[in-house]
């Protein structure tokens, strides 16, 4: 039983078209799957990845409509990193977010590597993080089509950041529960604020971290668009989700039990600061439904919501995902 890495991690956003155009047209990522939640079928549920979506790529988004912005605290996932192949890719990236009007920070050093922090449209946190120096889990591949050169191209997810007022709970369910270890820590770029601690699983590396970061001037996030709803972690297959599903019981955490996504199986579970967590195999993938060559191009439902395709159809505002 050890987790690989983060597998996906799932923000919120108001607006489905501009958030498509934002991480396909100025991100280049690829659209993988334009599906709904399948917890409200009203709504869409959009994600981005690498060419195939791999596990360990994915960035997804519920669209809520009527989100109010997020109110950024504690017990929350405070920044999304996104990988990208070297330091040379971060001034490229810099530059292009200049160009853009796209709101952006210095290059500057975390847990030893050099980053770029930057927002999306509705205040998004995310972080670009070079991968010059790493070593550990691989990262994907940029799609072939995106607008960003094959150098420069995001290839899959960085370490997440939680921020909590009571980081030893936290720390306890990420090693004495989940398996991380403790890697080291790295100044704050906050002034007076405590160092933020690192811990990693699997292989390691940017792509398997967790970044804590203790805050006790804040109140509690209130979450909205701009906000970040949960990180999953990858396990390779079904029995070893069951495993952890009989773990997480055993050890006393509320939890939905096992979950079929269809794209990959799920258990869902809050850690004591009430971050919420997921487990999820890395398969069957993207391409269980769709051919490969034309992944998020139509509105795909697993199958048993397809009987009900007609009504969710006629609920969802059209969103038009075909190549230009």
């Amino acid at each position: 039983m050890n987790l690989k890495g983060i597998h996906h991690v799932s923000a919120l956003t108001a607006k489905a078209d501009k958030n498509y155009n934002f991480y396909t047209k100025t991100l280049g990522l690829r659209l993988v799957k334009k599906t709904v939640n399948q917890d409200d079928t009203s709504v869409y549920h959009l994600f981005y990845g690498d060419e195939k979506g791999n596990p360990g790529t994915e960035l997804t988004f519920f669209e809520i409509p009527m989100a109010a912005p997020n109110h950024n605290g504690v017990n929350s996932i405070s920044a999304i990193s996104l990988r990208v192949a070297g330091d040379a890719a971060l001034t490229y990236w810099k530059n292009r977010f200049a160009e853009e009007g796209i709101n952006h920070e210095d290059i500057v050093e975390r847990a030893g590597r050099l980053t770029l922090a930057f927002e999306d449209f509705e205040g998004q946190r995310l972080i670009l993080v070079s991968d010059e120096n790493d070593q550990g889990i691989q990262g994907g591949k940029p799609w072939s089509q995106s607008p960003i050169p094959g150098e420069y191209g995001i290839i899959g997810l960085g370490p997440v950041r939680l921020t909590v007022r009571h980081p030893e709970s936290t720390i306890k369910v990420l090693t004495e529960i989940m398996g991380f270890r403790q890697k080291g820590q790295y100044p704050s770029h906050i002034e007076g604020q405590p160092d933020i601690i690192v811990f990693e699983t699997g292989e390691g590396g940017s792509g398997a971290e967790i970044h804590i970061e203790e805050r006790q001037d804040l109140p509690p996030e209130r979450l909205g668009r701009g906000g970040v709803h949960h990180v999953a972690f990858r396990v390779d297959n079904m029995e070893e989700l069951h495993e952890w599903i009989h773990k997480i019981q055993d050890a006393g955490f509320p939890n939905s039990g096992f979950v079929d996504r269809f794209y990959f199986r799920s258990l869902y579970f809050r850690e004591p600061n009430g971050i919420l967590f997921e487990i999820a195999t890395d398969g069957p993938g993207f391409a269980t439904d769709e051919d490969l060559a034309h992944l998020g191009e139509n509105l795909a439902l697993p199958p048993f919501l397809e009987s009900d395709r007609e009504e969710i159809e006629a609920r969802l505002k059209p969103l038009d995902t075909k190549p230009e």
